[in-house]
């Protein structure tokens, strides 16, 4: 195994910084256009973070060219904390927030996209911070990385062992748009942009302000969850046209963006030929079927803690809850219309099953993902057949493709490792005072980067009340959840850090 090219990995650790203090520049927009007050800690946040990752670059700017696998995922994890530790200035600087496990665990949860909160009153934030904690969501959705591989090229750098290493994905014959991976990056990006732009406009156009309808915007693309209101999207329960078309993108945003690039470009027959999809659509709608029927018939929604005008009707009214709230928890984007560990043991219970499903692969949507359940389904059917015929040579077929053995193994690692840190999670969380149903349920969360949880961790609570270590801990659930275990995990083998 080859060495450590170093001075390779600072150079983009710095060129990540660069990045993270552009971003911070529009948040110094957003203040200097509301006037809220803090339009000078938010630019020396951001004038901080740019000194210091053009100091980084100018060290050590002369550099081998060459990623391997190892310096690939190097650079992911210890990229993704530098993106972290930098963005937490602005909360730092503003006093917005000053407590660093507070900090830590808000931070994390905005890049990592998972939309837990430890903020009581988001509302009295200034402006400026608002926009960035969506920011950070939307920096985090796509994965800073991948943006990071559109540029490398221009620096005689090879990309494609980063993206990897950011969204490994299943490494089944998914269809690339293009060969060469940095175009593939920009092409996704211009999508990301493209949708966040398209669902701004809409909400506006149904009645939200420009500035909730941006925040929101940027979370719902990046299947996050932060929201610009205390409320969450339970605030607009009196506009269903706001909740159907956050709805709509919540859909998308878990939906495969190779998928959404070929339905750009007309090519609708291969969106329904995909197996994923179509399963991922089956799972929504069976799940919205039942939550709708039990809302319906058990569940007074307007006797419940959350307000719930019934618009249009009470059917109506359970029909779009379920659909938002399942669509929600599916896609990891952890919006709340209403309190669902409320509405019966059942849906509870539903809800939390949910949260280990996840959307599609290449999505921004976090959990186990809908095509490793495909497969893990699949050879469980395949190993009932191989019991009744042991001679016969059968094939796990996925899109009309042979699924290699390896890759079967890699999914069901995947899959015990999942469960075997949910276990762990959950124990570690019990272990530090929270009740059976407050553990399970932070632990499920943090690591599918779903964001609400059950018990004290509900939908109408928030992260507050976990104790410093429970902070620190379900930041860790969500980092390797949203870097898909392997990534961060393999740091911790000895093996990856000799040199053969």
């Amino acid at each position: 195994m080859s060495k450590l090219n170093r001075k390779l990995i600072f150079y983009i650790i710095g060129l990540l910084l660069l990045f993270n203090g552009i971003a911070m520049m529009f948040s110094s927009f957003v203040s200097f256009l509301t006037n809220d007050g803090v339009l000078k800690e938010v630019t020396l946040s951001a004038v901080i973070t740019i000194i210091l990752g053009c100091i980084i670059m100018s060290f050590t700017k002369s550099n081998i060219r060459q990623i391997n696998k190892r310096d690939g995922y190097l650079i992911v994890t210890i990229g993704w904390l530098t993106m972290v530790f930098s963005g937490m200035l602005p909360y730092y600087l503003t006093n917005s927030i000053t407590f660093f496990p507070n900090l830590f665990f808000e931070t994390m949860s905005g890049y990592t996209t998972t939309g837990s909160t430890i903020l009581n009153d988001i509302e009295t934030l200034p402006k400026s911070i608002i926009f960035w904690r969506s920011m950070t969501h939307w920096l985090g959705g796509m994965g800073i990385i991948v943006l990071a591989i559109a540029i490398l090229p221009l620096l005689g750098i090879g990309g494609m062992q980063l993206f990897s290493a950011e969204a490994p994905g299943t490494g089944i014959g998914g269809d690339k748009i293009h060969p060469r991976i940095s175009d593939t990056a920009k092409r996704l990006w211009i999508i990301y942009v493209g949708l966040t732009l398209l669902e701004t406009i809409l909400l506006k156009l149904a009645g939200m302000s420009f500035f909730d309808a941006i925040n929101n915007s940027m979370s719902n693309i990046a299947s996050g969850g932060f929201s610009s209101k205390n409320e969450s999207i339970a605030y607009w329960n009196d506009v269903p046209i706001i909740q159907y078309i956050i709805i709509l993108f919540m859909f998308l945003s878990g939906t495969n963006f190779i998928l959404i690039y070929f339905g750009l470009t007309g090519k609708f027959k291969k969106i329904f030929q995909d197996t994923e999809f179509k399963w991922y659509l089956s799972f929504i709608l069976t799940f919205v079927i039942i939550v709708t029927v039990v809302l319906f018939l058990s569940v007074e929604l307007s006797q419940t803690d959350v307000f719930h005008p019934q618009v249009y009707g009470k059917l109506e009214s359970s029909f779009r809850h379920a659909l938002f709230q399942v669509v929600a928890i599916v896609t990891t984007t952890g919006f709340v219309t209403g309190d669902f560990i409320s509405w019966t043991p059942f849906l509870t219970m539903l809800f939390f099953g949910i949260m280990f499903l996840g959307g599609s692969s290449g999505s921004t949507s976090g959990g186990v993902k809908v095509m490793r359940h495909l497969i893990l389904i699949k050879n469980g059917m395949l190993e009932f057949k191989r019991s009744l015929h042991p001679n016969a040579i059968l094939h796990l077929r996925h899109n009309s493709s042979v699924v290699e053995k390896p890759i079967i193994i890699h999914v069901l690692a995947f899959f015990i490792l999942y469960l075997i840190l949910f276990i762990v999670g959950a124990g570690v969380l019990s272990l530090l005072g929270l009740d059976f149903e407050s553990a399970i349920g932070g632990a499920a969360s943090s690591i599918g980067n779903v964001g609400p949880a059950l018990g004290t961790l509900g939908p109408l609570s928030n992260f507050e009340s976990l104790p410093v270590f429970g902070k620190f801990w379900c930041a860790f659930l969500m980092l390797i959840g949203r870097l898909e275990l392997f990534t961060v995990l393999i740091l911790f083998t000895p093996y990856f850090w000799r040199d053969h």
